[in-house]
């Protein structure tokens, strides 16, 4: 038992819920620090590219943060929603009605809004990753109207809560863009826009050619998972079967999750290595050589293959 003088005293300094967040506080503090360097001191390639890869990075701390909130204290999370809300360029809130309430509920079936085969048919080629972020914009944002409208008439602190998300976003971009336009653009617009065409096309490389109907047995075939130096990097992003079925495990346990529990329920053709192989081997061989593409993991002509692109009630 702790001493009376050991133990931490309340509303002094707010306490992480798992020390790995340490990862993502550092991402957090480094994308804008990279931005404020170059701002002052010019453009460097190496640190530019940089933040470029710290952008997926805040888009995958977004996710997280929604499904596990990064601290045990209420105000810490409500710092850490707007300062996510600033560094991806859009509020936090969305997590909610686009991917909790609707990718996790559906699992990438027939009424999940952003299903992949919902635009042009089942496919997995370079085409539909690059147009699939606009696509699944394009469905999603009504639900995120539908959701604020509801929120507005329920539950208005939320709904108060959401708006302020907005105005710092379009806050900071009104500031920045009044300072410097071109810096902002450079610095602060492109990146955050970089980040947000990986997050949304994420949905595509983790379930292009999966199978989004009903699950049969003990098999799990309606994610792709990527075994690579993708996951210590990108905080196990790559691991989505395990995440699907544990959406409130933190992060870090994704590891043990995926190789103890699910690896092996998961066909083979969606255990990837290496995201970046991946891409090069579908998106580019794949073009010009039938042999490199993946196959669809869903029978072709089936009901919720041919769904029309009606939003979901």
């Amino acid at each position: 038992m702790p001493t009376p003088s050991a133990r931490p005293r309340r509303g002094r300094w707010p306490a992480l819920r798992h020390c790995r967040d340490l990862q993502s506080l550092a991402y957090l503090i480094a994308l804008p620090a990279l931005a404020a360097w170059q701002w002052w001191h010019g453009f460097w390639w190496p640190l530019y590219a940089l933040m470029l890869f710290l952008t997926l990075g805040i888009g995958v701390i977004h996710h997280n943060h929604t499904h596990l909130r990064m601290w045990h204290g209420r105000r810490a999370n409500r710092v850490t929603d707007f300062w996510i809300t600033l560094l991806q360029g859009h509020p936090t809130f969305v997590f909610y009605p686009a991917h909790v309430a609707n990718h996790h509920r559906h699992r990438h079936g027939p009424q999940d809004a952003a299903r992949t085969y919902r635009f042009g048919g089942d496919t997995n080629h370079l085409w539909g990753y690059l147009i699939h972020p606009l696509q699944a914009a394009w469905v999603l944002y009504p639900l995120f109207v539908a959701w604020l409208g509801r929120l507005r008439r329920h539950h208005t602190g939320a709904w108060r809560y959401c708006m302020a998300q907005y105005l710092a976003w379009l806050g900071l971009w009104g500031g920045m863009l009044a300072l410097n336009p071109a810096k902002a653009l450079i610095y602060v617009i492109v990146p955050q826009l970089h980040g947000l065409h990986w997050l949304l096309a994420t949905n595509y490389l983790q379930h292009a050619h999966a199978d989004g109907g009903p699950q049969r047995g003990r098999t799990l075939s309606y994610a792709r998972n990527f075994e690579g130096l993708l996951n210590p990097l990108l905080f196990n992003i790559g691991l989505h079967t395990a995440h699907h079925e544990h959406s409130r495990a933190h992060w870090s346990e994704l590891t043990r999750l995926h190789r103890e529990c699910y690896r092996a329920r998961v066909p083979a053709a969606l255990n990837e290595g290496g995201l970046l192989p991946y891409m090069f081997r579908v998106f580019i061989l794949g073009s010009v050589s039938a042999r490199f593409r993946t196959q669809p993991q869903m029978a072709s002509g089936t009901d919720h293959v041919r769904q029309d692109t009606r939003i979901p009630t």
